[in-house]
């Protein structure tokens, strides 16, 4: 599956759902559960269906200032791309 475009608007697949508060929080779907921490929670908050992929990435790569754009760009479409594979985001 390719990359999303930056036009995309990557959101949680449908059967797909948050549930806990803070640290607890994991994604629900319908093979299993995600508990993400770190860059993972930043990526997959930020797909709400209204955001375009190059205003996440362009959010994302304001939170982490120091890695290089392009390296921004390629880590968050390369997640996306996965998750989509598993049916857990489309785009």
């Amino acid at each position: 599956m390719p990359l999303p475009q930056d036009s995309s608007q990557p959101r949680l697949a449908s059967g797909c759902r948050w549930t806990g508060e803070g640290d607890k929080r994991m994604l629900l779907f319908p093979e299993g559960v995600l508990k993400l921490k770190g860059t993972g929670h930043a990526i997959l908050e930020r797909c709400d269906g209204q955001r375009t992929f190059r205003q996440i990435v362009d959010e994302l790569q304001g939170l982490y200032s120091a890695s290089e754009p392009e390296k921004v760009r390629n880590d968050v479409g390369g997640f996306l791309e996965r998750l989509q594979q598993k049916r857990v985001v489309d785009f």
